[in-house]
Parts: structure tokens; sequence; C-alpha cells
């Protein structure tokens, strides 16, 4: 008797513990779709918000942008070390802000000063494409359907476009340096506001850790780029310049300007130049030469050499990278397409931190390894020293 009453006993808890289990999940599943739609929700908010925002925003994010690049080139001249000397950080900031100012300046002096000229002469390579193309064999001129060819290649369209993004940054450019200005008088109060919000939680070192990993990656991707664009800009002019292509300065600049966009701004950038060459030119000679000469410019930078400098620091996925620049192409158009790629490193740095968001890392990469390690993910993260320290205190307490 007494063993079966055993077995009734066990059998009772086993079934007991099915139900708290089946209970368990069944309110860990009620807990996680509120979670979901909460985390969708935000993302669609998020993205409307950047959307409508635009002419706020994007200001603001270029600002953020050189007011890192101006420090990263302040903290290179702080480096330089004359004897025992050393340039006193005021006067390495002024130098880089000076450094920028000039570069700036530069550039829109020499764009506008060839702007009008290439404008001018445009609707002229348009039309010489045109009765170039139409006089291509049938089988050619047939795989472009029923469109127009000028609705394929439309050169004063992609002029104009280009033309009005750099013109919307330009007309920015009081609001950008406002952003500037007040993001260098704040610099000094940064590191106490950290503290002030994550030192009490003890989360303040965690958040040091992820702000110094996403200032290490955006300076070493920023510097990649620019050495290797500007070696694809400087080879490509030369060459230009050699085969005389026309404008071979404004296409120099261009090609530098679009190796910073992933993947389609390097065949944009081996294209329109070969484009222009078939458009002043009589026969397909020079075409082939400028299409195989950038061409292979573009493979050996870009394809051999980038590729060593970078390593696996980014580790993340060709798809990933395109679907990123479609997505802030759409959202903030060109410049948009520019940023894309250091919005989606620091993403991935933050979400590879915490255990919740980590699987999203992992799918962001391009082979599923993460470099930040599991042990190393942040278990607990708050902000604040509690929420009894936020809120005022109870009438209970003040007679204390």
């Amino acid at each position: 008797m007494r063993v079966g009453s055993l077995k009734c006993d066990i059998l009772r808890k086993i079934t007991v513990l099915g139900r708290q289990s089946e209970t368990a999940s069944k309110e860990s599943r009620e807990m996680k779709t509120p979670s979901f739609a909460i985390a969708t929700f935000a993302v669609v908010l998020v993205l409307y918000l950047l959307i409508v925002g635009e002419a706020l925003l994007l200001p603001l994010v270029i600002a953020i942008a050189l007011w890192y690049l101006i420090n990263t080139l302040a903290a290179t001249f702080a480096k330089i070390q004359i004897g025992e000397f050393r340039f006193p950080g005021i006067v390495c900031r002024l130098a880089s802000i000076f450094t920028f100012v000039l570069l700036i300046w530069g550039l829109i002096n020499f764009l506008g000063a060839r702007a009008d000229d290439v404008m001018q002469v445009i609707p002229i390579y348009q039309e010489n494409l045109t009765q170039r193309f139409q006089n291509l064999p049938l089988v050619v001129v047939s795989a472009f359907q029923d469109q127009s060819i000028t609705d394929w290649i439309d050169l004063p369209a992609y002029a104009t476009s280009v033309a009005s993004s750099f013109a919307g940054i330009l007309a920015s450019g009081g609001l950008i340096m406002i952003y500037v200005l007040f993001l260098f008088l704040e610099q000094g109060n940064f590191d106490h506001k950290i503290a002030a919000l994550f030192s009490s939680s003890g989360s303040e070192q965690d958040v040091r850790k992820i702000i110094g990993r996403v200032r290490n990656d955006i300076q070493k991707y920023i510097s990649i780029k620019m050495f290797t664009s500007s070696a694809t800009g400087l080879l490509s002019y030369i060459f230009l310049r050699i085969v005389d292509v026309d404008f071979a300065g404004v296409w120099g600049l261009l090609i530098f300007l679009l190796n910073f966009i992933p993947t389609v701004g390097s065949i944009i950038a081996t294209i329109f130049p070969a484009m222009i060459a078939l458009a002043q030119s009589d026969g397909y000679t020079l075409f082939i030469l400028v299409l195989a000469g950038i061409g292979v410019l573009q493979i050996c930078i870009g394809n051999i050499l980038e590729p060593r400098l970078m390593g696996n620091s980014f580790n993340l996925s060709p798809i990933v990278i395109l679907l990123n620049l479609g997505l802030w192409q759409y959202i903030w158009g060109v410049p948009g397409m520019f940023l894309c790629v250091p919005f989606l490193i620091i993403l991935t740095i933050i979400l590879s931190h915490f255990p919740r968001t980590r699987p999203i890392a992992i799918i962001l990469s391009s082979d599923g390894r993460l470099r930040v390690p599991e042990d190393a993910v942040f278990e607990q993260f708050n902000v604040g020293a509690g929420s009894a320290s936020l809120l005022p205190p109870a009438q209970g307490d003040d007679k204390d």
C-alpha cells in the first residue's frame, strides 16, 4: 500500500510540475509577444522620425561626423613630438579645425569653378551617347525593350541629383556649424554625464567599453577608407589625364567620394568615367581603355588591398550591407548612402554586447562569429541610481 501511495504521489508531483512548466512556458510566450510588438513599434517609430525629421537630424549627424573627424585629426596632431615638446591640446584642435576649413573651402572652390562647364557639356555628352547606342546592333538595342535609351542613361538627371545633394548640404552649412560649435562646447562634460548616468548602477565601465570599441572601429574604418579612396581617386585621376578624358579632376574627385559608398559606389565609379569616354570619342578604344583601367584599379585596391587592411575587424554580411545601403538611401538619399556602413558598425557593436540582441548581431555578421565573446556580454545594464533616486521623495520620507 505504501509503495502504491508513493507511486501516486510521484505521479501527482510530475503532473503538477508538468502543469507548472506549461503555465510558465505560456506566460513566457505571453511576455515575449508584447516585447516583440513593442520592439517592432519602436523600430517603425524610429524610421518614421528619421524620415520626417530629415531636415533637422541629417545636419546634426553630419555635424557629429565632422566633430568626430576634427577630434581624430587633433589627436593625431597631439602625437607629434619634437624632442620633448608636444603641442598643447588647444593648438592641436585649432590646427585640426583650420585644416578642415581649408579642405572644405578648396573643395567648394574646385567644384564651383568646374560645375558650370560640366553642366554645359553634359547635354552634349547625353546626345552623343544616345546616338552611339542607337547605332548599336539591333540585338543590343532590343535589350532596352520599349523604354528609350535616355530612360536608362540620363546624364543630366544624374548630374542634377548629385548637384542638388551637395547644394542641400551646403544650404544646411550654417546649422551644421552651429551644431559643431555646441558639440565642442559640451565636449568637456561628456565624461561627467556618463559617470552621472551609469556610475551608481555599476554600468559605467560597460558603457565606456562600448564607446571605446565604437570609437576604435569607426576610426579604423574611416582611416582605411580614406587611404584606399584617396589612392583610387588619385590613381584614377592620373590615368584619366594620361588617356586625355575631359574633366579628369572632377571624375577623380567623384571616384574618391563614390568609394565611400559600399559596392554600388565602386561600380558607378567605374562605369561613369567609361560612359564619359564613350561620349567624347568617336570609336570604342577610349571607352574600353577607361573601363579596363578604372576597373583594374577598383579590383586591386577595393577587392585586394582594402580587405587585407581591414581583415576581420567588422565581419559584416555583404547582403546586410546592401540592404542597409538601400534603407538609408530611402531615408536620407545620397548622404545616407555615405553614412550607412558606420551606422551598421555601431549597431552591430551595441547589439553584440547584450544577450537579448546578440542573435540580431549574429544575423548582421558575415560568418556568425562576433568579436565580443559570450562571457563578455552585459547581463545587467541599468541607467541611474535606481527608481527611488529618480523620483521625488514621498511625503512620509520628508518627516524623517
